[in-house]
């Protein structure tokens, strides 16, 4: 479990975000500070993974609250959840080492899109190692919003079908549901499942194979728009 703090100066929201975080598989809130010394104590006390951390709080900032995390040594990955919105804060959040931005008032599939492509980092580096060019821009890219996915209907997750053009991307040819459950460690029925999802989208063409059987083999590449 991805053990997360959130931190946000109005209780009710802190709550709302709390409860979502608490909707999305492999996460779990530990605990809620409503102000940036409550948050560094419990940091201290209770190291977590990830922190969403508002901007305003009532007695220092949110980015005053990653820059001594940071000159603490302390390496909790940091998702900025704020109204704050003018560039300066932004870039400064950047430069702090803020993983993600995601500014007030979002919607449940806002947050999720976040942790998920979160997830899916961690993912990545787990395996440690030198990595080749490729790895290295997988790593740059799993945070950032899939750009060749259509809007997925509610329970579909972006990361998934981000995962599934990937696949597709990078197959020599057409593949089969099996065949792409094979390449991304995915069920065949979700496989399909996402398929048929991206096919009625446009961003997936079908093709009959047609074998000794004489049943035709459904398959599928990657349609990128025109």
């Amino acid at each position: 479990m991805i053990e997360v703090l959130v931190v946000d100066d109005d209780v009710r929201v802190a709550t709302v975000n709390a409860a979502y975080v608490g909707k999305v598989p492999g996460f779990r809130v530990t605990a809620k500070a409503h102000s940036a010394g409550e948050a560094l104590a419990l940091l201290e006390r209770h190291p977590v993974d990830l922190v969403l951390l508002d901007h305003y709080l009532p007695d220092e900032t949110g980015l005053d609250v990653v820059r001594r995390l940071r000159e603490g040594g302390h390496r909790t990955d940091v998702i900025m959840v704020t109204a704050a919105r003018d560039v300066g804060t932004v870039q400064a959040a950047m430069r702090l080492g803020a993983l993600q931005y995601l500014v007030k008032p979002f919607s449940f599939s806002g947050l999720r899109t976040k942790l998920e492509a979160y997830a899916a980092l961690r993912r990545t580096l787990e395996g440690g190692g030198e990595a080749e060019q490729a790895e290295v821009d997988r790593m740059f890219g799993a945070l950032s919003v899939p750009s060749g996915a259509p809007e997925l209907p509610k329970g579909h997750s972006p990361t998934t079908a981000e995962l599934v053009r990937r696949a597709l991307m990078g197959a020599d040819g057409p593949l089969s549901a099996q065949e792409l459950a094979d390449r991304t460690q995915l069920s065949r029925q979700t496989a399909q499942r996402y398929l048929k999802l991206l096919e009625r989208a446009g961003r997936v063409r079908l093709s009959l194979k047609y074998g000794e059987t004489g049943r035709p083999e459904h398959r599928y590449a990657w349609a990128p728009p025109v």
